[in-house]
């Protein structure tokens, strides 16, 4: 297995801590509003990095967060927290923002095939495991308090800015011009451990802590739920492009200095889904939703396949025509798929050598896009049958996750099809049977079966649409 590290800047084998297990965090959802569809191109590509881990016999436990405090408007700790900013914003509690959001988003991965998380935790039911770690960095001398709040001292750290690649020097020029907040740290890029209600009076999520009633910072949360979950060694830590700087940089900061050791071996960053206009952000208004390209007539799972055609370190351009051709290309796929027949003996030596091609691409760095084209490969395929495609193709969607060999449910509209019924019989009085044969054959081809009876016409849904 080879995977481009981020903390290397180079891809490179990949040894787990302990012999096929591997221990994963992901950072999650901030749930004060929906996931736009950049946010889950990073989930699916998490998603395929667990399923391609499992397929290749590893042992994987993964621990995803849901941000329900702390992560403020800013990441440089400026601006509102953006839990109680959303609950603000809808008049409602934190936590009914919170509860809405989650459902939404753990319905976003659902349509996806995302598979969840071994552990999915919030962040505001750890507190006690974010204030033991505080008083340890305050303790060692990596924290300070400063105007009742407390900062983590990045000049205590050699290697802080070893994931982002970035330089100190570069990064003063292009400092916050927030000369009033720099002033309650000692260096501009120090990061909140905790926050006091004297900084953030508004603040309606707060708790006691040794430094007065407030609440953690947003780094520090996934530390400890990373740390509290999967123990003292990480073996992937994954997240989009966006977090190397400065919200995982921290992570490693806080992580190292108060376990006194190297943290996480692996680091896997998504790029970015971007549009015509750039990268996709909320902070932009109007979000595009799952949602909305439902509305749209798409399937999620085109998005998925649109998604996975493309390498997950490369940014990707959304376009409703790109997306047009990925679901004509989806559905196209699948008609191919779903109508193989079950029957017949497997043929286990093309098993064998087409299973160590599909390893082979998923083993480097996640090649997906070949990987894809593998199972064309297979369907081309004249001397194998059926049963063995159908073999195949089950063992690659274990780490597509497209439902290649689920058909479709029909979605009944229920007052076309009476209509359609109603012509039907008008054409029957009038003795136009060609026409109501017609309809019939119409119905039947968009998978509605019709079923005369004495009194009247009822129908039925159909599995397979007549090709």
């Amino acid at each position: 297995m080879q995977l481009y590290n981020t903390l290397t800047k180079q891809i490179e084998p990949f040894i787990p801590n302990e012999e096929g297990k591997v221990k994963m965090y992901t950072c999650g959802p901030t749930v004060y509003n929906y996931a736009h569809i950049g946010n889950l191109r990073s989930y699916i590509f998490e998603d395929v990095l667990v399923k391609t881990l499992t397929y290749l016999g590893y042992d994987v436990t993964r621990v995803m967060n849901i941000t329900d405090v702390g992560h403020l408007t800013s990441d440089g700790d400026t601006g509102e927290d953006k839990m109680s900013k959303g609950a603000l914003r809808e008049g409602k509690t934190v936590q009914e923002i919170a509860e809405f959001y989650t459902k939404a988003f753990l319905k976003d991965l659902e349509k996806l095939n995302i598979q969840m998380p071994d552990i999915l935790e919030k962040a505001s039911d750890h507190i006690d495991i974010y204030i033991q770690m505080i008083e340890k960095l305050l303790q060692d001398g990596y924290a300070y308090q400063k105007d009742g709040n407390v900062y983590f001292d990045i000049s205590k750290v050699d290697n802080y800015y070893q994931l982002s690649g970035k330089k100190k020097e570069e990064l003063q020029v292009a400092v916050r011009e927030d000369v009033e907040e720099d002033m309650h740290k000692k260096n501009p890029f120090d990061f909140g451990l905790w926050f006091t209600t004297s900084k953030f009076q508004n603040q309606i999520m707060k708790w006691d802590s040794p430094w007065g009633v407030g609440y953690p910072g947003w780094h520090i949360e996934c530390s400890g739920l990373a740390c509290h979950y999967l123990g003292d060694h990480l073996d992937i830590h994954c997240g989009g492009v966006d977090n190397i700087f400065p919200h995982h940089s921290n992570e490693i900061a806080q992580s190292e200095a108060y376990l006194g050791h190297k943290w996480c071996n692996y680091w896997m960053h998504g790029e970015y889904l971007n549009d015509k206009s750039g990268k996709m952000s909320k902070s932009k208004g109007g979000i595009l939703t799952l949602s909305v390209l439902e509305e749209n007539g798409y399937n999620p799972l085109s998005y998925r396949y649109f998604c996975l055609n493309s390498h997950y370190r490369k940014p990707l351009v959304f376009s409703y025509e790109s997306l047009e051709g990925a679901e004509k290309a989806y559905l196209k796929l699948k008609k191919k798929t779903t109508v193989l027949k079950k029957e017949g003996s497997i043929d286990d030596a093309i098993v064998s050598e087409y299973d160590q091609k599909f390893k082979d691409a998923i083993s480097q760095d996640l090649n997906l896009a070949s990987a894809i084209t593998l199972v064309y490969d297979v369907l081309k395929e004249k001397q194998v049958n059926d049963a063995t495609k159908r073999k195949l193709i089950a063992m690659f969607d274990q780490v597509l996750s497209l439902s290649l060999l689920e058909e479709e449910a029909v979605e009944l509209d229920q007052d076309y099809i009476l209509e359609m019924i109603q012509k039907r019989q008008l054409a029957k009085q009038n003795k136009n049977y060609e026409e109501a044969d017609r309809i019939r054959e119409q119905l039947l081809k968009e998978g509605i079966r019709l079923i005369d009876g004495r009194e009247k016409t009822t129908y039925e849904s159909i599995k397979e649409r007549e090709k």
